[in-house]
């Protein structure tokens, strides 16, 4: 439940069917006197607004029964409580509970209204105070809608790197060929490519292939180069080699993409090209 608080009062707010409602319960502590929220209700031209209110928003409000409340106003011996109002006039403007977080609560118009009757300072201070808080859940709902969008952005990315980044398995006519440089065993395994055919297929940007590699991409290369000395040390030749990395590069590719860390560690590298 949410709060306002008015020259020192706090009053409570909360949604009830998707509007909102003021307690009055919370707004009567700042009236001085003693006063109850029956001796605003008697008063004829709270009535005459509320009738108002409730046939412009209410079409299943009792006008009968209003009629006879509202011929009874200003008479010495009327009172009603909110209570007796809803019951027979099936009113929705006002709201009574029991229980901790009962008592009366009103549509803001009406809560606006029942300012007025406790001070005219003090109704321009409650509308100044409920526009502030609308204010901040129009900034709290922008803020979910760009997290959501985040959210849907993130998965369009993970997509994206899913098809782009994780290594394609290779054809045994690129398996057969032979690369002289070690270095390039690892590049055609993760990338694809060798450094050399990168460059011609990258005229214009600086730096290698490895230069422009994501976090998920060093990583794997790195679990890559200590794999592949041990392949050297048993024997294996170049062809087994590739295979077998490239398998492996399709795997782990596969899960870093998943990782939070690595995203975060993508971040980190962009910053540090931007700087």
């Amino acid at each position: 439940m949410k709060k306002l608080v008015v020259k020192n009062t706090e009053i409570s707010m909360k949604k009830i069917e998707d509007r909102d409602y003021i307690s009055l319960t919370d707004m009567l502590k700042a009236k001085d006197g003693d006063f109850f929220i029956s001796d605003w209700l008697r008063n004829r031209n709270t009535l005459e607004f509320l009738g108002i209110w409730e046939r412009i928003y209410n079409p299943t409000f009792n006008y009968g029964e209003f009629a006879i409340i509202k011929s009874q106003a200003g008479l010495n011996r009327f009172k009603i409580s909110v209570k007796e109002w809803v019951a027979k006039t099936n009113a929705i403007g006002l709201k009574a509970n029991a229980g901790r977080y009962g008592g009366t609560f009103a549509y803001k118009d009406i809560a606006f209204e029942f300012g007025m009757w406790i001070s005219p300072e003090f109704k321009i201070y409650l509308i100044q105070e409920f526009e502030r808080l609308k204010e901040l859940e129009l900034k709290q709902y922008g803020w979910d809608i760009k997290r959501n969008l985040t959210k849907i952005n993130y998965g369009i990315h993970t997509d994206a790197i899913k098809q782009n980044l994780i290594p394609k398995e290779l054809s045994k006519e690129m398996i057969s060929r032979i690369y002289a440089s070690e270095a390039d065993i690892l590049n055609v395994a993760l990338f694809g490519t060798t450094a050399k055919e990168w460059e011609l297929a990258n005229p214009k940007s600086k730096g290698n292939i490895r230069d422009y590699a994501s976090g998920a991409q060093l990583v794997c290369l790195t679990n890559l180069e200590s794999l592949n000395s041990v392949m050297i040390k048993e024997g294996k030749t170049q062809k087994e080699r590739i295979e077998k990395l490239n398998e492996i590069a399709i795997y782990q590719m596969t899960i870093l993409t998943e990782d939070k860390r690595i995203e975060d560690m993508n971040l980190l590298i962009q910053d540090e090209d931007k700087s």
